[in-house]
This record gives C-alpha cells, sequence and structure tokens, in this order.
C-alpha cells in the first residue's frame, strides 16, 4: 500500500467513515492471497505444522482469515489516528508498572501478532512513567511503514529503524544505555533480517526456527528483565494485553553465554507457540519462519 493512496484513504474514510477504509482493506488483502503465491504458500505450511490432522483446505481458509484479520491492524491505526476509543485489558500489568517503578529497565520482546503498534501507543498514553524505544524494521520498499512510525513517534515513543542489514552497533549501545536510564526497549523476537545475522535455534510447533539474538543478548548486557509482551484483538476496537513473568539472563563466563541466550529464547518460543495456539488467526509474520519454509517466490 503506497503511502499516497494510503493518506487519500484515511482522508476519505475519514469523510465518508470507517466502513470504506475495511472495504478496501478487504479488498487489497484479498488481491494478496490470490496474486501472491509465495506469501500464500508460506501460510499454508505455518498452518499444516499448526494444524497438522486438519485438511489442506482448512489450511487454506486459515491462511485467507489470517489475510484479512491482518486488515485490523490498519484499521485499527486508523481509529487511533481519528482519535476512535479503543479497550483494552491488561493482564500481567502490575509486572510492567513494577519494572517502571524501580527504574531497572526493561526489554519488552514482542512478535509479529496482534498489533504491537495499538500496544505501543495505549501503554505509553495509560502507564505513568514509561519511557518507551521502540526498535522496527526500516524496509525502503515499505513507504507506508515509514509514514506509520512517523505517527508512532509523535505519540511520544522513540524509534530506532534497523535496516535489511541489521542495524549498527551504536543502535545497540543506543538501547543499552536507555535501558540503563530506566526505560524500556522493545523489539521483536521473531523476525531475522538476513541470513548471517546471529541467531537462537529453538523448537516451534515440532519444526526449527530461528531467532534473533539480539534481545536477548541486550537484556544479559544490561542486566534488565526481559519481559514477553502479547497484545490480541479480543473484537471491535477491544484488545487484551499480557504481560509475562521477568525472565532474567544473568551474565556468565563467555563459555556459558550461549547456553544462558539458549534456554531464554526457549522459553520464548514456548510462550509463543502458547500464544499462538490460542489466537491462530493474528500470526502476521508473512516471511519464511519455520525450517520447513522456503523463500517467497514473488516480490510481493
Amino acid at each position: 500500500m503506497k503511502t499516497r493512496f494510503y493518506k487519500s484513504l484515511v482522508t476519505l474514510s475519514g469523510i465518508c467513515g470507517p466502513w470504506l477504509f475495511r472495504l478496501v482493506s478487504w479488498g487489497i488483502a484479498a488481491g494478496y492471497f490470490l496474486f501472491c503465491p509465495g506469501r500464500t504458500r508460506v501460510g499454508l505450511r505455518f498452518y499444516a505444522a499448526l494444524f497438522p490432522l486438519r485438511s489442506r483446505v482448512y489450511h487454506g481458509l486459515c491462511t485467507w482469515r489470517q489475510f484479512q484479520n491482518f486488515t485490523t491492524v490498519f484499521m485499527d491505526r486508523f481509529l487511533l489516528q481519528d482519535g476512535a476509543g479503543i479497550r483494552y485489558t491488561f493482564q500481567g500489568e502490575s509486572t510492567l508498572q513494577k519494572v517502571i517503578a524501580a527504574k531497572t529497565g526493561g526489554v519488552l520482546l514482542m512478535y509479529h501478532m496482534g498489533s504491537w503498534e495499538v500496544a505501543a501507543r495505549l501503554l505509553q498514553k495509560n502507564l505513568p512513567g514509561l519511557r518507551l524505544l521502540l526498535y522496527m524494521g526500516a524496509r525502503e520498499s515499505q513507504k507506508i511503514e515509514t509514514l506509520q512510525k512517523k505517527t508512532v513517534a509523535k505519540s511520544g515513543i522513540g524509534i530506532v529503524g534497523v535496516d535489511e542489514a541489521g542495524g549498527s552497533p551504536l543502535d545497540i549501545i543506543a538501547g543499552v544505555r536507555f535501558l540503563r536510564s530506566g526505560g524500556i526497549v522493545s523489539m521483536a523476537g521473531d523476525m531475522l533480517w538476513r541470513e548471517d545475522q546471529p541467531a537462537v535455534e529453538v523448537d516451534f510447533l515440532r519444526k526449527k526456527a530461528r531467532l534473533p539474538e539480539v534481545p536477548f543478548a541486550l537484556a544479559m548486557a544490561s542486566g534488565a528483565p526481559l519481559i514477553v509482551f502479547f497484545a490480541f484483538r479480543t473484537g471491535p476496537r477491544e484488545y487484551h494485553f499480557r504481560a509475562e513473568e521477568p525472565i532474567f539472563i544473568a551474565k556468565t563466563d563467555r563459555d556459558k553465554r550461549a547456553a544462558a541466550i539458549q534456554s531464554a529464547a526457549r522459553r520464548y518460543a514456548a510462550l509463543l507457540e502458547k500464544a499462538v495456539r490460542e489466537n491462530p488467526g493474528q500470526w502476521y509474520h508473512f516471511d519464511p519462519f519455520l525450517d520447513s519454509d522456503g523463500p517467497p517466490a514473488d516480490g510481493c
């Protein structure tokens, strides 16, 4: 979705109502499902791993629902921008409040499920004392994402754009400093930007998956707790947030460092798999993730 088209759609939807945004985004999602076979194939393989006893038709329906549900992410971004109220419940809110009050800093580990942006903006607005720094992908081809980053930054949330080269050491130094000042650093724990990026292999849906090492190494280097956080859409303008119990990764000898990070990554993967089973339609990872996935066959 190009920036100019998105801006026009937002403007027209502001005049005509949210129904126009829903209708157009439904059509765009249908087009991706039908004409981007590489992305669709990734979805089919993922749901085959999640539901191995169900038919290929069922896996296709799950993938269709995945594409269509993804439009709600853009819809809720529009509603937030339009000033519409979005309600949420928060399981484990005291966990995050304690970290904020203690000023120890914390690594908020997120994922490509639900909507990180809705969560970040609502948390920034409603949690006193929260200082949030988001690490986000900065793909040049996704101009619409650049527009959304600007919207997030206006809400007072710090943004660090990480390109497909994996970012620079200065990006990590900035994160460590922010953590040591008592801030909360948020980054995705399920996206690798390049093949040679430091990664941790874990079990996921009875297969193997590779997770970025950076979030776990950052928590270890700073001494800050790692908090796995989920934000799921439960209905129109309604979300449920969940903060899991903190994971502490103690600094250790160099020869034990990999084992400590591996243990924390396994705990994250287990929590992520549980969340996927609870909310299968809100998995928005359209790139290859499992070891059985090949690269997308198209440029969509």
